[in-house]
Parts: C-alpha cells; sequence; structure tokens
C-alpha cells in the first residue's frame, strides 16, 4: 500500500471511530439528554403487515381497524424525546397516520397523531392543522417529538419546530408505522429509519 493510500485508511479508521465512540446527541433542543432504548411489540391489525421498520396497509378498506406499527413501552413523567426518519414508498390512499403519541390509562387513547395526505400534507389528526409540506413518495422526513409531560408536546420537521400542543398528565407512549385514520384508506407502503429516543 502507498504512503498516500496508507494515510487515506488511517484518517478513515480514525473518522470512523470517532463516530463510533461518540455519544448520541439529541438533534432538537438543548440538553442534558440521557439516550435510551425503549422495548416495543407489533401491531398488525386488519390488512397491515410489518416487517423490521417497513410498514405496509396492503388494501384500501376505508372502514376498520388497519395497522401496521410499533408501540413502544410507557413513559411516566419528565421530558422526553424521540426521533425518527420516514420514507412513504408508496401512497394509492390517502390520510394515512405515521407517528403517535398514545395517553396511557385511565385516559387512554390517542393524545396526539402526524398524518399524512395524498400530494405530501402533513397535519395534526386532532384539529387538522397543516405542520409541513412535502412529504411526498421518495422524499425522507425527519421527525422529532418533544414531550414534557405536564405542559406540552413540540413537533419538529426535519429540525424546524412546526407544532405545539399542551399537555397534561403522567403516562404516554410513541408509536410509529402506518395507520388508517377515521377518514382515510390504504394502501401504503412506509419504511422508518435512525429511531432514537433521549429523555431528561
Amino acid at each position: 500500500m502507498s504512503k498516500r493510500l496508507r494515510i487515506v485508511a488511517g484518517i478513515a479508521l480514525a473518522t470512523g471511530l470517532l463516530v463510533s465512540v461518540s455519544p448520541a446527541q439529541a438533534q432538537v433542543e438543548t440538553g442534558p439528554w440521557t439516550s435510551y432504548s425503549p422495548s416495543f411489540n407489533v401491531q398488525e391489525r386488519g390488512c397491515g403487515n410489518v416487517s423490521n421498520l417497513t410498514f405496509q396497509l396492503t388494501c384500501s378498506t376505508a372502514s376498520g381497524d388497519q395497522r401496521a406499527e410499533r408501540r413502544y413501552a410507557t413513559y411516566t413523567g419528565g421530558t422526553r424525546q424521540f426521533e425518527g426518519s420516514f420514507r412513504i414508498t408508496s401512497l394509492g390512499g390517502t390520510r394515512i397516520s405515521l407517528k403517535q403519541t398514545f395517553r396511557e390509562a385511565p385516559t387512554a387513547g390517542p393524545f396526539w397523531m402526524l398524518a399524512v395526505e395524498r400530494g405530501g400534507r402533513l397535519y395534526a389528526v386532532h384539529g387538522g392543522t397543516t405542520i409541513a409540506t412535502g412529504a411526498t413518495v421518495g422524499a425522507t422526513v425527519r421527525v422529532n417529538t418533544v414531550h414534557n409531560t405536564a405542559t406540552e408536546h413540540r413537533t419538529y420537521i426535519n429540525g424546524s419546530r412546526a407544532h405545539t400542543y399542551a399537555s397534561s398528565g403522567t403516562s404516554f407512549y410513541d408509536k410509529f408505522g402506518a395507520y388508517r385514520t377515521s377518514s382515510g384508506q390504504g394502501p401504503a407502503t412506509v419504511t422508518w429509519s435512525n429511531i432514537r429516543f433521549w429523555r431528561k
């Protein structure tokens, strides 16, 4: 190996080592943040299908429970941050929920839901507020949610704060994948990547 190639290889190796040993940093808001890895369950209902981080609704049914999701462990109190990137690889339907924050019992149910319409509009299911545009087939979109359970839930799209929602309560959990909203229908295929969680 030539001296030049050895230098290049050494730089590449050093860079790789630096990447591998550097602590994971949250993409949005100041810390200190502590990364953690909550457990999850896979949920497949109706025509939903999950294969690792690819989530499919294979039918165009406009009724019933059609979902393909990961449901993460409940968190209680404090501030939590979720980060993940999604890419819609096909969307024959519309109004598909991609990311959700749910309340745990005793007031169980959806607290905040991010959905997409055909054409790429991202919106909050409760209230219908437009959160962003450009979530078209083939585009990669990064989502961060920062949730102070006692005060508010903040949503960032590609690093920019896009939505704030008041919060009260203690116990919640994260979900993501592909889920038919009450006014939506498939088919849809969504691939998620770079899933990370932090708390403080």
